[in-house]
C-alpha cells in the first residue's frame, strides 16, 4: 500500500483531504488550498498572516484533541505564526495574492449589521462547511437542523459580553443568526430571514 505524505492547506495549515479542497477559477479542485481559504480561484478573506493566526487559534481545542497537547489559544497562535512563513500563501508577494472580495460577501455583511441585533456587528465573513456549523434547534417542540451539512456558507462567530456567542451563517437564500455557549451548547435560534 502506498504511503501518501500528509498535505496541508498552504494558507491556514489545516490537513488537506479530498473533501475539503478549495476550487480553482475553472471549478477544478485546488491541490494547495482548503475550501475555507480558497473558492473560485481566489482567497475568501483579505487577512494578514497575523489575522489568519488569530482566527485559526480559536480552533485550539481541535488541535489539542488531535495532537494530545494542551496549548492555550495564545500558545497555538505562536505555533501558527512560526509555521505560516513556510506556506505558499504567506511567501507570495502581497500584490500576487488573488483575494476574493466577492460583492455578495460585503452585501451579506451589510445585511447582517442592518438587522439591529444588540451586540452583533460583523466585520468579516469566512467560508464555512455546513457540517461544521450546523446546530440542533428546538422549534415547536421538535429538534431540527436548519443548514445543509454538504453546503458551504459565508459565516462567522462573534463573542458576546456575557460569554455566549452569536453564530452567523448566510447564503444566497437566507441569513441565520444563532446564539450558543461553549462548543455550541444550548443553541438558540435568534433569527432566520429569507433574503
Amino acid at each position: 500500500m502506498e504511503n501518501k505524505e500528509m498535505k496541508f492547506c498552504q494558507s491556514c495549515g489545516m490537513p488537506l483531504s479530498e473533501e475539503v479542497l478549495g476550487t480553482n477559477a475553472d471549478g477544478s479542485k485546488s491541490e494547495d488550498y482548503c475550501m475555507y481559504c480558497y473558492k473560485d480561484g481566489a482567497f475568501t478573506a483579505l487577512l494578514t498572516m497575523e489575522e489568519m493566526a488569530e482566527y485559526c487559534s480559536t480552533f485550539v481545542e481541535d488541535y489539542n484533541k488531535h495532537t494530545g497537547q494542551s496549548l492555550t489559544a495564545c500558545e497555538y497562535k505562536e505555533v501558527l505564526l512560526a509555521f505560516y512563513p513556510t506556506l505558499k500563501r504567506w511567501s507570495l508577494p502581497q500584490d500576487a495574492i488573488p483575494h476574493a472580495e466577492h460583492p455578495m460577501k460585503q452585501k451579506l455583511i451589510d445585511e447582517v449589521n442592518a438587522l439591529g441585533i444588540e451586540g452583533l456587528h460583523v466585520g468579516n465573513l469566512y467560508v464555512l462547511q455546513g457540517s461544521y456549523i450546523n446546530q440542533h434547534y428546538t422549534i415547536n417542540g421538535n429538534t431540527t437542523k436548519l443548514l445543509d451539512d454538504n453546503a458551504t456558507y459565508w459565516g462567522t462567530q462573534i463573542l458576546k459580553a456575557d460569554g455566549r456567542c452569536y453564530g452567523i451563517a448566510c447564503c444566497e437564500r437566507y441569513i441565520l443568526v444563532a446564539e450558543y455557549g461553549n462548543d455550541g451548547a444550548d443553541a438558540e435560534l435568534v433569527l432566520l430571514k429569507r433574503r
